[in-house]
């Protein structure tokens, strides 16, 4: 592990499209976490074009979360888009990606910045491996999902059974190691982990737990997004076969 410098802020981008229902406790529970164990941080919510209240909802919590940036995704719209969008506008050394609707656990934040501290260039949540835990995991989803990194883990020889979870941690460096991100929608998950994998950046990966969404409706689409995943699955594969052909 190398020697490293403790990370000076931690940048939380949030993509939110209609989740007036859950966003406000999603925040709370997240602020408060992450105030009661002194991270230095700034959350970054983008509202990527919600036709309901969220936008109304973060502006009036800008008020009691001095640390919320909420902004508009006013370009392309699409999760791929509005990570990229938040990512753009943070100012942290360090980035968690997670979820508007309560389903990923705040305190496993404070692990990812721990570990992001230790010298990890990345920190990969896994939600199937011991200490793992899902709750409610709709059943059709949960077999196409251990197929998908099923697959990935047996094409890329890597001991990370949940790439596309979305909710991962990643340094600026990473970040910016990574780019052109050309992701525009949900495989964006999928495109960050592999990307810094094949790219040489340090990485571990901790037990994580996910928790159904209880309001609101979910945006993954499995039908459309099937064909964009596997693109970019094989597109960074044939990065990686190159790499190690030279």
């Amino acid at each position: 592990m190398k020697d490293c410098v403790p990370h000076k802020l931690l940048t939380v981008v949030i993509p939110a499209r209609n989740e007036a229902e859950c966003i406000a406790d999603t925040l709370r529970d997240l602020s408060e976490k992450l105030r009661s164990n002194n991270v230095p941080h700034e959350i970054i919510v983008v509202d990527d074009a919600s036709l309901d209240q969220t936008c109304q909802i973060l502006t009036a919590l800008k008020s009691s979360i001095a640390e919320l940036n909420p902004i508009q995704n006013l370009g392309p719209h699409g999760f791929g888009h509005a990570i990229i969008c938040g990512i753009n506008a943070g100012h942290g050394d360090c980035y968690v990606i997670m979820m508007a609707d309560q389903s990923d656990d705040c305190c496993d934040v404070i692990r990812y910045w721990n570990l992001l501290n230790q010298g990890y260039d990345c920190v990969f949540g896994s939600r199937f491996i011991p200490g793992g835990k899902t709750i409610n995991y709709p059943w059709i989803k949960l077999r196409l999902n251990r197929f998908a990194n099923t697959f990935i883990c047996i094409l890329f020889g890597i001991a990370l059974n949940d790439t596309t979870n979305a909710f991962k941690a990643y340094t600026t460096e990473v970040i910016a190691g990574c780019k052109p991100l050309e992701s525009t929608h949900f495989e964006l998950t999928v495109e960050l982990p592999l990307k810094a994998i094949v790219r040489g950046y340090r990485w571990t990966v901790i037990p994580t737990t996910w928790t159904n969404r209880t309001s609101g409706v979910s945006k993954l689409k499995i039908r459309e997004m099937g064909s964009r995943y596997l693109r970019v699955v094989i597109r960074i594969w044939i990065e990686r076969f190159r790499k190690k052909r030279c």
